[in-house]
């Protein structure tokens, strides 16, 4: 029997009932990290699903949780669910396929199906057509973003670029890694070919996840953009309304570790982050 190439790292908090549904649908080998949830989905997963590696946070450590079950897998791909996504049967093998075949490849951003109707989510249909074209070396078009749980990534690169990280904590995470791979020289890439599917709880704050917006396009600024990038997401946030205003609060405790952990990109990648920003209008 072949040795897994891929681990699905899955990070949760209270959502038991969805894990119930998804956990099962998973190829193995698993790892759960556990955000601190109150709910018993510990218990539950040790009683029901012995095959899942459990990690428990103790705490919800947002987003950066998933390193902790990267740092633990013991395949060279890492694919990212979320409680309420899973993988097509048989893509991450097509995955492990890609990437096995384009060393440089350190994200692999999958077509997202949202909901029982199958929807294209929006951020695969941008990914599809990213203006960035088709490097010569990797095997779709390229990118400079991409959905947590659609996407496959190879583990030591992953790490290399250190992963998620706790000043953006959670929501919008992606695009700091993102470029953060870019200006090391590794490729991103969407593979139309590969599929996860997603359905998403309807029992959402959408105002929250507004300010949560606007809050972490500041701070990625600030981590990574130019000054200029900088004002113009904070304008944006105060033509906001209410949400922007929130997430624009929500930003000025985080600025000390953002500022401490600022690092403009390559010229190279920060006018690809430009191209693709005119692109999204």
């Amino acid at each position: 029997m072949n040795e897994p190439r891929v681990t699905v790292v899955v990070a949760s908090q209270d959502r038991l009932r969805a894990l119930a549904r998804t956990l099962p649908l998973h190829p193995r080998p698993v790892i759960l990290v556990d955000n601190g949830s109150s709910d018993g989905t510990a218990g539950f997963v040790r009683r029901h699903f012995p095959d899942v590696r459990l990690v428990e946070a103790g705490t919800n450590l947002g987003a950066p949780a998933r390193n902790l079950g990267v740092r633990l897998a013991e395949t060279p791909y890492v694919a990212f669910a979320d409680d309420d996504s899973w993988w097509e049967p048989g893509a991450l093998e097509r995955a492990a396929d890609v990437l096995d075949a384009h060393p440089r490849l350190a994200v692999l951003g999958a077509r997202v199906l949202v909901g029982p109707e199958e929807r294209l989510d929006p951020v695969s249909r941008l990914m599809r057509d990213s203006p960035l074209g088709v490097e010569a070396d990797l095997p779709g078009p390229s990118v400079l973003g991409f959905l947590a749980c659609g996407a496959v990534v190879r583990r030591d690169a992953y790490l290399e670029a250190g992963g998620f990280d706790d000043v953006i904590f959670f929501f919008g995470e992606e695009e700091r890694l993102a470029v953060d791979l870019a200006a090391r020289g590794w490729g991103l890439a969407y593979v139309d070919g590969v599929v996860a599917h997603h359905h998403p709880s309807p029992a959402r704050d959408p105002r929250g996840r507004q300010a949560l917006a606007a809050r972490n396009a500041v701070l990625t600024a600030v981590l990574r953009r130019p000054w200029r990038v900088v004002a113009r997401r904070s304008l944006d946030a105060l033509r906001g309304g209410p949400a922007g205003w929130k997430g624009l609060r929500g930003a000025v405790p985080r600025l000390p570790r953002a500022l401490a952990e600022r690092r403009e990109l390559p010229l190279a990648v920060e006018r690809a982050r430009r191209t693709l920003e005119r692109s999204d209008g």
